[in-house]
C-alpha cells in the first residue's frame, strides 16, 4: 500500500513529483509509461488495487502537440480515454484523483485572463483529447483537475531548454511574440498539487470533482521567455532574437494567441499560490546548465 501514486513520472510534471517534498512518512509510487501503461484498462485496475493509494495524480498525457494532428487515435487513447480508466480505479480504491489538463483546452480568442468557467474550444486533436481527459476525470467521486500552461523545468523537452540549446548553435533565433501565456515551473505546479493534496488529507477538503486553474501569475510571451532564458544563462546570448509574428512560424497544430490562466479561485479557496515565472526561471535555468543542456 502506498499513499500517493504518480503516473507518467517519466515527464516533466512526474519527476518533479517524484522528487518534491512531501509531509513527512508519505510514500510514493512513481511509475513511468514502461511500468504502467494507463492506457491498459486491466493494468491500470490491477495497479491500484494492489497499490491501494490515498491518492492518484494523473500527470501522464500525450503531449506532442503537432503529432497529434496525424496520430488522434492514440493522442485520445492517453489523454482521453485513459482517464476513464483511472478514475473508475480511483473510485474502487476510494482515491482522489488529481488529474493535469491544459490551456489548450482554449481557443485563445478572449481578450483577459480565462478562467475556469470559461466555454472550451480546443483548436486541434492535442487539445479535444484534453478536454475529453477532463470530462472523464470529473466522473470520478473525488477528483480534481488542474489546467496549467507553459510548462517547463530542468528535465525532459520544453521551450527553456531549447533556448539554452539553441543558444549554443546559432547566432540568430526568431521566437513568436504575439502569443501570450503563463510559463509554469514544473516543480511549483508540483508544489502546488502537494499542498492541495495536504489539504484533502488534513479533513479540510472532500474535492468532489473540483476544476482549478494553477499557473504563474506572471503573464509572458514567447520571445520575452526566450529573453528572460538568456538574461538568466551564464553563457548568455550574443546573436540577434528576432519578434515573430505566428503566421511567420507556422506549426502543424493551431496554438491559442492567449493561454493566460487566472488562478484566483485556487488561491480563494485553499490559499494556493504560485510564484511569479522570472522568480522560477533562474533556478530551472541554472539546473539545466548544471547538467549540461
Amino acid at each position: 500500500m502506498v499513499d500517493i501514486l504518480v503516473t507518467g513520472a517519466g515527464g516533466q510534471l512526474g519527476r518533479e513529483l517524484a522528487r518534491a517534498e512531501w509531509p513527512g512518512g508519505t510514500g510514493i509510487a512513481a511509475l513511468d509509461s514502461r511500468q504502467l501503461d494507463i492506457t491498459a484498462a486491466p493494468v491500470v485496475a490491477r495497479t491500484v488495487a494492489d497499490l491501494r493509494p490515498r491518492v492518484i495524480v494523473n500527470a501522464a498525457a500525450y503531449t506532442a502537440v503537432d503529432q497529434a494532428e496525424d496520430d488522434g487515435e492514440r493522442a485520445m487513447a492517453v489523454n482521453g480515454t485513459a482517464v476513464g480508466y483511472l478514475a473508475e480505479a480511483a473510485d474502487r480504491a476510494g482515491a482522489l484523483l488529481v488529474h493535469v489538463s491544459t490551456d489548450y483546452v482554449f481557443d485563445g480568442t478572449k481578450e483577459g485572463w480565462y478562467v475556469e468557467s470559461d466555454p472550451l474550444a480546443p483548436l486541434g486533436v492535442y487539445g479535444r483529447s484534453k478536454a475529453q481527459g477532463e470530462v472523464e476525470a470529473l466522473r470520478a467521486e473525488r477528483s480534481v483537475v488542474l489546467r496549467t500552461a507553459w510548462v517547463y523545468s530542468a528535465v525532459g523537452r520544453n521551450f527553456v531548454a531549447t533556448m539554452l540549446r539553441l543558444a549554443v548553435d546559432r547566432d540568430e533565433l526568431g521566437v513568436v511574440d504575439d502569443q501570450v501565456g503563463c510559463p509554469t515551473s514544473a516543480a511549483d505546479l508540483a508544489e502546488a498539487i502537494v499542498a492541495l493534496v495536504e489539504a484533502a488529507d488534513l479533513g479540510r477538503e472532500t474535492l468532489p470533482g473540483r476544476l482549478y486553474h494553477v499557473a504563474s501569475p506572471e503573464q509572458a510571451t514567447w520571445h520575452q521567455l526566450a529573453m528572460a532564458t538568456f538574461e538568466a544563462s551564464d553563457r548568455g546570448f550574443d546573436g540577434v532574437c528576432r519578434r515573430l509574428l505566428t503566421q511567420e512560424y507556422p506549426t502543424r497544430a493551431a496554438r491559442p494567441a492567449n493561454s493566460r490562466l487566472s488562478s484566483a479561485r485556487l488561491a480563494d479557496d485553499l490559499g494556493i499560490t504560485l510564484p511569479p515565472w522570472s522568480r522560477s526561471l533562474p533556478a530551472v535555468v541554472a539546473e539545466l546548465e548544471a547538467v549540461g543542456v
